[in-house]
């Protein structure tokens, strides 16, 4: 005779019991992942999405609906590019810090836009071409604990600003050191890391996003920062450094795309792994850009590109 204290074999188990001393699960580290490009932001979600502590909350195509998703959200992280269009993120970047810890996430590398960047509250600058996937993984993780992340054009750009920057003769250290600055000197300020007190921004009139509270006397409005930050067509307003004039290039949207992976410094291999393409098609894609940008390597190409090479502000019909 069976024994009725043995479960059926067809029976459903009943679950194991559960240990009360087991730690409670692990906090996945929201993010919020803002790019105009739609391929950088699936590849940049699936990248985060695969690690098991980091889960990307929201996507965004410019700097209005990275705050809106931020706002939403409430991240642990936000990765933000420097050009996007309609609210950039040099624009959007003020508003941000206040909700979470902001990393830019970019191929921008001019050393103004660095130094800007960092002066509105990022807490790290990451080049495209410059770092590992573990790598990104890692500054995600540590920019949330309040560590921040540079990659070497970034780094380069900060240690040579922090060179050319001038203490106060007037202000003395104590013997034995040298002179002193202050930190609002370098533009540091207490209000750098608000994102640990979130509060909702004051914006213009005309811009509505969600139900965020107005008040058209503030000082901080996003409509007057606007115009002074880089659109990637327009260059930098009055007083900055403009951008090359590419259109005289006539470069397709693909091959534009590719030479800024080029000018990021990626090979061949890794822009097919980011456009999706085989090399053979990257390296056709390479024969033409070189043909309409009368080069004939990569090093001159980037420069003539990214407005380093001697005729890069030249006219159209001056291209040699």
């Amino acid at each position: 005779m069976p024994d009725p204290t043995t479960p059926h074999p067809g029976a459903p188990q009943p679950p194991p019991p559960q240990n009360p001393f087991a730690a409670p699960p692990t906090h996945r580290l929201r993010v919020v992942v803002a790019d105009d490009n739609p391929v950088v932001r699936a590849g940049l979600t699936a990248l985060l999405s695969g690690r098991a502590d980091i889960e990307v909350v929201a996507e965004a195509a410019d700097g209005r609906q990275a705050y809106e998703a931020a706002h939403q959200h409430r991240p642990d992280v936000v990765l933000l590019d420097v050009r996007m269009p309609g609210v950039d993120g040099i624009s959007a970047l003020p508003y941000l810090v206040r909700i979470a810890p902001v990393v830019m996430l970019t191929y921008s590398r001019e050393s103004e836009i660095v130094q800007e960047a960092l002066r509105r509250g990022a807490g790290g600058y990451l080049v495209h071409g410059e770092f590992t996937a573990d790598q990104l993984v890692d500054a995600v993780r540590d920019i949330r604990e309040g560590r921040p992340h540079f990659t070497p054009t970034a780094a380069g750009a900060l240690l040579t600003q922090l060179r050319q920057s001038q203490a106060p003769a007037e202000v003395s250290l104590p013997e034995g050191l040298g002179q002193s600055a202050s930190a609002s000197a370098y533009g540091i300020s207490d209000s750098v890391n608000s994102h640990n007190h979130p509060q909702e921004p004051v914006w213009p009139a005309n811009f509505q996003p969600g139900s965020v509270r107005r008040d058209p006397t503030s000082s901080e409005n996003l409509s007057r920062m606007q115009p002074d930050v880089a659109q990637s067509s327009s260059g930098w307003a009055s007083g900055r450094p403009a951008a090359p004039d590419r259109s005289r290039f006539q470069l397709s949207t693909r091959e534009a795309e590719i030479m800024d992976l080029i000018a990021s410094g990626m090979n061949n291999q890794q822009i097919a792994a980011t456009c999706f393409i085989s090399e053979k098609t990257v390296k056709n894609h390479i024969n033409r850009i070189f043909a309409k940008l009368h080069s004939t390597s990569r090093s001159e190409a980037a420069a003539k590109w990214i407005g380093t090479a001697p005729d890069s502000h030249r006219g159209r019909g001056d291209v040699r």
